[in-house]
């Protein structure tokens, strides 16, 4: 099994480098498919689904609901099966 970092990808240039966690459509243990969005996140001006990078399953959650992230920052483990 691999592990693999989730992290907060580039926003864009107007959003700026931090979002704030609105919640994770999955939980700790939950299988996760490549693109479909894992976890919510705002900014002053949007709210947007971080779409996960890998399938496989969520093990770590690293921030939480309100938690403030900068891009890079490390949102979660995915355990992948390769």
């Amino acid at each position: 099994m691999a592990r693999f970092e989730f992290k907060l990808p580039s926003l864009g240039e107007d959003a700026g480098n931090e979002a704030t966690v609105s919640f994770w459509y999955a939980e700790v243990g939950e299988q996760v498919k490549e693109a479909d969005g894992v976890v919510e996140m705002r900014t002053d001006k949007a709210t947007f689904d971080v779409p996960c990078p890998v399938s496989g399953r969520l093990v770590e959650v690293r921030v939480h609901d309100d938690d403030k992230v900068k891009v890079g920052d490390v949102l979660g483990i995915i355990e992948t099966s390769g």
